[in-house]
């Protein structure tokens, strides 16, 4: 069994968030609280180090008092920049991946991650939804993956490509489909944020 410990959360909020004029998203309000705030609250029991993967305002992330890594190249990348820094700066066997904008994520995620990776023996494990009609959706940015990954999306990124699914193709991957669609809701737009703030209510 995965102990919590041996996981480092890491909380994506490196991106441009341009949908929302951007303005770094971490640091918009949901009910009150930064959406980095309600990220940490939701993963903290489930893991051991966290780590906030973030490109700018570096300092107000900091007062959280956890580490703050940026990108290796500063022309916000995406996740997968995010993930390569977090497998490089990660002192632990595992390292799961969450993003800033999903105020909801399931507080059984590492369980179910780690459940499953230990089944398959796969080096990552992501999540997938199901919704109403029965599709199942990948939600590729909450992961749990090895470590040990950090040469091959390195690699990988030295292609040009970008594309999170385009890397999983390269690796031994399994996912778990959760059952509540909205825990993975996440924040792109003024409106989406207003909507989900009043779903959560």
């Amino acid at each position: 069994m995965i102990k919590k410990e041996a996981i480092t959360g890491l909380i994506l909020a490196g991106g441009r968030a341009q949908r929302m004029g951007g303005i770094d998203k971490g640091l918009i309000s949901f009910q009150g609280k930064p959406l980095i705030d309600c990220a940490i609250t939701r993963l903290k029991e489930q893991v051991g180090p966290i780590m906030i993967n973030a490109n700018r305002n570096i300092t107000k992330y900091s007062v959280y008092g956890y580490a703050v890594i940026a990108d290796e190249t500063p022309d916000f990348a995406g996740p997968l920049a995010g993930f390569l820094a977090g497998l490089k700066a990660a002192q632990t066997p595992y390292l799961l991946t969450s993003p800033c904008d999903s105020p909801l994520l399931p507080i059984d995620l590492a369980q179910m991650l780690a459940v499953e990776l230990e089944k398959t023996n796969a080096q990552l494990v992501y999540a997938s939804t199901k919704s109403a009609n029965g599709r199942h959706w990948a939600q590729p940015v909450f992961c749990l993956m090895r470590s040990d990954l950090a040469d091959s999306l390195r690699t990988f990124l030295s292609k040009g490509d970008l594309k999170i699914d385009h890397w999983f193709t390269e690796l031994r991957t399994s996912t778990v489909v959760f059952e509540n669609e909205d825990a993975f809701a996440n924040v792109n737009t003024p409106e989406e944020l207003h909507a989900l703030e009043n779903a959560a209510k």
